[in-house]
């Protein structure tokens, strides 16, 4: 979605742009858009309203009006309401593969970039510093057939694992936080009505979602074993056991749907960029979802980038990439650490941590100023915002 997200807006630009796709954004083995639900704040909103997608997105999109914070079975929670900081939402919540369908859809009827879908890079090689175009990819379609393309500017958008990352020789750190997202819609006897829940439970973070037909998505934080529990017991089952575990604040739940289960680790390149390659999403950090800022932090990435290389005529030059980094930093660092801080804080399970944790919590409760600072979460840590976050076009008007 990130790399899709960054190909449109580069869209009206004198760039040449090419969008490689090893599976078919139609498939339901596309990786992206698939089944998990993504939380967009509204500074991602205002990006994709200035990519001209937004209206189309905003159809299958449930509005976050309230949320609610608890720690189970302690007397530490907090409560937050859009509308006392004057917002319609706090955000949105849309299904992957609804946001992938419209971010292609759009790419295809614009048809101002080349699109190789299925399609996949095989090789990438580096050449010279200062030569432009600099890498060439080796790329084999469906059919097996290959081709080779010289490209100024590689980005990488191909996740945690990244080919690109790889050839670049741009290292990264992991952290496995030896837990597993097991995520399904499932539907109560209460329509959810924009209220997103995160609640700490002892075998970690739970967050239940509004969804646009009234029921809701479940991302449940387990360890390994007991994800694999959950996922092969039967639907009564499983419906049994999450109540039990989340509580009845959504009402009783009734069904639920395909259980899908992801692992979960923080992934996160040492450098954003390297010869000509820039990283973007999850190919510069993969984040755990416990806070939901992965992709918001995946899309300024692509906005701030697209911002940078839409009026060069090298976008792959030192200077340009440094830039990038630079801009990037202070929102990269904010953003990890504001994550893998609550998944450990949160963890902790100590009593003076849970002491300490549930009283934050009841302090935050009634802390004004701090609402306000988490309301704009989504807009991210950096200073400048990029121009597409304050709904701008990507390039000023000429004088």
């Amino acid at each position: 979605m990130v790399g899709a997200s960054l190909a449109l807006a580069l869209q009206d630009t004198p760039l040449k742009v090419m969008l490689i796709e090893a599976v078919p954004a139609e498939s339901a083995a596309q990786p992206s858009f698939d089944d998990r639900t993504t939380a967009l704040g509204n500074g991602a909103r205002r990006i994709l309203e200035s990519l001209g997608v937004w209206p189309q997105i905003s159809q299958g999109a449930a509005a976050i009006r309230s949320i609610h914070v608890s720690d189970a079975g302690r007397f530490g929670f907090a409560r937050l309401q859009s509308a006392e900081h004057e917002l319609e939402a706090f955000g949105y919540t849309v299904s992957n593969r609804h946001i992938g369908a419209v971010l292609w859809r759009a790419l295809r009827e614009r048809a101002r970039v080349e699109l190789l879908s299925p399609a996949r890079v095989l090789e990438v090689q580096l050449a010279n510093a200062g030569a432009a175009p600099a890498v060439q990819l080796k790329i084999a379609d469906s059919l097996g057939a290959e081709r080779r393309v010289a490209a100024a500017l590689v980005v990488a958008a191909d996740g945690a694992q990244s080919l690109v990352k790889q050839a670049a020789g741009i290292a990264s750190s992991d952290s496995d936080y030896q837990q597993v997202a097991v995520v399904a819609n499932i539907r109560s006897d209460r329509a959810a009505c924009g209220i997103a829940y995160e609640r700490f439970a002892e075998a970690g973070p739970m967050a239940l979602l509004p969804l646009a037909n009234g029921s809701h998505t479940i991302v449940w934080t387990l360890s390994a074993e007991r994800a694999q529990a959950v996922q092969e017991c039967s639907p009564a089952q499983f419906c049994e056991l999450l109540q039990c575990a989340f509580g009845w604040r959504a009402g009783r739940i009734l069904e639920v749907g395909h259980r899908s289960a992801y692992k979960l680790a923080l992934v996160r390149a040492l450098e954003p960029t390297g010869e000509r390659v820039a990283l973007i999403g999850n190919a510069a950090q993969a984040l755990h979802p416990i806070a939901a800022q992965g992709f918001n932090l995946g899309l300024r990435d692509a906005a701030v980038l697209a911002e940078l290389i839409a009026p060069v005529s090298d976008p792959g030059a030192p200077a340009v990439l440094a830039q990038f980094a630079a801009r990037r930093t202070a929102d990269r660092r904010g953003m990890i650490a504001f994550t893998d801080g609550l998944v450990k804080l949160f963890g902790d399970r100590r009593v003076a941590a849970v002491a300490a944790r549930n009283l934050g919590l009841l302090l935050f409760d009634v802390n004004a100023r701090a609402k306000r600072a988490l309301a704009r979460l989504s807009f991210g840590f950096g200073a400048a915002l990029p121009r597409l976050s304050r709904g701008l076009p990507l390039m000023p008007p000429r004088s």
